[in-house]
């Protein structure tokens, strides 16, 4: 039975702890940027209100000559993406300067005022968005407007801005390769131990989980399981070989048996009374004997040792020589064997012997069930996934709820009890299955009987 995948994309716990902590870095980082961003803008604002005033207060005291003079020389000075006035007369009528209107939203007030947009001016130069202004009158009745343009100021915010910005996803880009990285060797190392612990599923419980040298968690984990599995195998080694000790001894004494009972059934005579409760010993002893050597065949087919002869060996071949050998036993029961084959199969890796064996079994259970002019059908076919041969009949079928039932040792339907036999060999084939790694699916068939499909993996 295959193992669920491991987790993949974001499903996995690495991804998720991951991306937490990547949402909460991200979240930090946002707030910090936004602090910091907030905290340089206010810094930056004060700082051009203050130089704003700082002019306020220097052209206040000056009129006349002194003050064209001195409007003049500090536009000399000063950086003129900067700084913008504006000279009105008494009249409001402009007399030099830039700004050659004042707006309505800037009040005559000697306050400075945020303006949404800036003053309209001759100057290409000046801003058209956002600046400061101060509108104020000065000794000799003039009116000065002077302009503290905040774009130009803020450059410095923007630089901030992209710097964290350019920061913020040169640290999302190494995360998301880190996430990456660190994700893929924890699935990594899942998948060698979900490749193993398939292997054990499968019966073979000499493997071990792997061990990595970083004695993390996941080693601790593996090493309790390995331990788990130690014990296990012990147990079942144990209780395997009482059984097949129990089966082997047992052969001895009842062939013994029998043939004491046999010699007994020999010197009484066909005319004695006792020859039949003779013959029906004797027939009691077979039965036990038979259900021995199948507990023992068995017991061998569980033995993974066997997989060592395995070859690669051609289904079609098999097939045919399977339809051949039962043909004869199908047609003394008035039954129509059919064969189904495409023109070629794809080789398949495995025992010959044991495959034949089990296919046999299919067969000849189909035959025995079916009833007289009945049908039983044996085809293949094969996909991506490998060959599939399938076992059809139009006999009473199995129900529903016995179909895992019939594998176990000794179980029989009800409807097998009206037929010989000792309920292993279905256990058989299930063994012979289980040996290769394939997989038996019983459904109900299109005859109106049993399906028994061998899915033969790659």
């Amino acid at each position: 039975m295959p193992l669920p995948n491991p987790s993949k994309g974001w499903s996995s716990s690495t991804s998720r702890l991951l991306a937490l902590y990547s949402f909460l870095f991200v979240a930090w980082s946002s707030i910090l940027m936004g602090v910091l961003y907030f905290e340089v803008s206010d810094y930056l604002n004060k700082l051009t209100r203050h130089s704003l005033q700082q002019r306020q207060h220097l052209f206040a005291h000056m009129s006349g000559k002194q003050l064209d003079d001195a409007l003049i020389a500090s536009q000399a000075f000063e950086e003129r993406s900067f700084d913008a006035y504006g000279l009105f007369d008494a009249a409001l009528n402009p007399l030099s300067g830039e700004i050659r209107k004042i707006p309505p939203e800037l009040g005559l007030d000697g306050r400075v005022h945020e303006l949404g947009r800036c003053l309209d001016a001759d100057a290409p130069h000046l801003p058209k968005d956002s600046c400061d202004a101060v509108a104020l009158k000065v000794p000799d009745g003039r009116w000065l407007v002077l302009v503290r343009d905040n774009g130009s100021l803020f450059v410095v915010t923007r630089i901030i801005l992209h710097a964290l910005l350019w920061g913020l996803s040169l640290t999302i880009i190494p995360g998301i390769a880190g996430w990456y990285l660190l994700r893929r060797r924890p699935l990594k190392r899942i998948r060698a131990i979900q490749a193993s612990a398939e292997q054990i599923v499968s019966g073979d419980l000499t493997h071990r989980l792997p061990l990595s040298q970083r004695r993390d968690e996941l080693d601790m984990l593996a090493a309790i399981v390995n331990a788990m599995l130690d014990r296990i195998e012990r147990l079942m080694h144990e209780v395997k070989g009482v059984c097949d000790n129990i089966a082997h001894d047992l052969r001895t004494p009842l062939t013994r048996l029998r043939a004491q009972l046999y010699r007994i059934r020999q010197q009484a005579g066909d005319d004695s009374a006792q020859t039949q409760q003779l013959d029906h010993a004797i027939a009691e002893t077979d039965t036990l004997m038979a259900r021995f050597r199948g507990l023992l065949r068995i017991s061998e087919l569980e033995d993974r040792q066997r997989r060592a002869g395995f070859v690669e060996l051609d289904p079609h071949a098999l097939l045919l020589e399977l339809h051949d050998f039962y043909l004869p036993l199908a047609e003394d029961g008035e039954i129509d064997l059919r064969l189904q084959l495409p023109a070629q199969l794809p080789s398949l890796h495995g025992d010959r012997e044991l495959l034949f064996e089990a296919l046999a079994n299919l067969l000849s259970n189909a035959i025995k069930f079916t009833p007289a002019h009945g049908q039983v059908a044996l085809s293949a076919h094969s996909d991506a996934q490998g060959v599939h041969i399938e076992v059809q009949d139009s006999g009473p079928g199995i129900p529903e709820d016995e179909r895992q039932a019939v594998l176990k040792r000794f179980y029989r339907s009800e409807e097998g009890h009206r037929h010989p036999g000792f309920g292993l060999g279905l256990s058989i084939v299930a063994a012979i299955v289980d040996l290769h790694g394939f997989e038996l699916e019983i459904g109900e068939s299109a005859l109106g009987g049993a399906k028994l499909v061998l899915h033969c993996r790659r």
